[in-house]
């Protein structure tokens, strides 16, 4: 291995260190205790260096918004594809849905709720976020009805979905009917 390979990784190495320190940090205190200071005190290196990787508090919110967009899309396709029939993989994605949110809420609010500095449905939305969305189609896709734009139904039940996530987190539902609004959404939505 070369000089170069070898501080290349070291690099790389540094960074995720980064990002799953800020990760931990926002899942346990918020996004408000993330700030740069606090980083390198807790990775042992010196703002400098973490600067050299990272602009600021908004690009370490959007490679953890990256890194969980990631993990979404790998959680709503192992959901679907444990489950057997449309309907059974329309709930089975929604549940997986709602659950990430639920148990990764630092990484939920990184996606969806702070400026991460990232494109949506644009031509330069990086491929982690566009890999979660196609997560979403490929079950969605099949359910959409005829004349509907897969694409455009997918939007849809994503935003009921992230719907249910925020006022849930928010305690604006009562907690008890999770189950049956996932039925309901899934039914009154989805052309099974």
């Amino acid at each position: 291995m070369s000089v170069q390979e070898r501080k290349e990784r070291e690099r790389a190495g540094r960074e995720r260190l980064i990002v799953a320190t800020a990760r931990e940090l926002a899942e346990q205190q918020g996004w408000e205790a993330v700030t740069t200071r606090r980083l390198a005190e807790r990775i042992e290196y010196s703002q400098p260096v973490l600067y050299s990787h990272f602009r600021g508090k908004r690009e370490i919110i959007g490679a953890v918004a990256l890194d969980g967009a990631s993990e979404m899309a790998a959680a709503l396709r192992a959901g679907a594809i444990a489950a057997d029939g449309s309907r059974a993989r329309v709930t089975a994605l929604a549940r997986a849905y709602l659950n990430f949110a639920e148990h990764h809420p630092a990484v939920y609010d990184a996606m969806f709720q702070l400026d991460g500095g990232l494109a949506f449905a644009e031509e330069d939305t990086p491929e982690p976020l566009k890999d979660a969305f196609a997560a979403l189609l490929e079950t969605l896709g099949e359910v959409a009805g005829d004349g509907v734009h897969p694409g455009l139904f997918t939007e849809v039940f994503w935003a009921a979905l992230h719907g249910l996530a925020t006022l849930t987190r928010a305690g604006r539902l009562p907690s008890g009917d999770a189950e049956r609004r996932v039925e309901l959404m899934v039914d009154r939505l989805a052309v099974l």
